[in-house]
């Protein structure tokens, strides 16, 4: 099986050493993309919708990058800071997969640097 990294200057730094994706035979693991700005980046005093919007277009990202949209997800997990805020990320799920959404976890968790949501992804060729 071919394993590659996917990496990319146009998003934001990795918080640790890990690579943005990993493309393994024609599966592609992303690792959880925060609502940073990958130009300008972490924002004080930002709404959470504004947060995760950013999350979810860093998700975008990562996946054009390795030549995927998002219609090619089939699972992610989206970590969340605070329970309040599921409802504003699920109209947001909404808008980003439109149909045929991919399968979905959302664990409750500390988030590290003051996020309040990370998205990661499994996507197929």
């Amino acid at each position: 099986m071919d394993i590659k990294a996917i990496n990319n200057e146009r998003m934001p730094a990795a918080l640790g050493p890990y690579s943005h994706a990993v493309r393994a035979g024609d599966l592609l693991f992303v690792a959880g993309q925060p609502g940073i700005d990958p130009e300008m980046g972490p924002l004080a005093d930002r709404s959470f919708e504004a947060e995760a919007r950013m999350a979810f277009m860093n998700l975008r990202r990562v996946l054009r990058a390795a030549g995927l949209e998002l219609d090619r997800v089939v699972k992610t997990t989206v970590f969340l800071a605070s329970a309040e805020d599921f409802p504003s990320m699920n109209s947001l799920y909404a808008e980003f997969f439109p149909s045929s959404p991919p399968v979905r976890s959302t664990p409750i968790v500390a988030l590290p640097r003051g996020l309040r949501i990370s998205i990661e992804a499994i996507a197929a060729y």
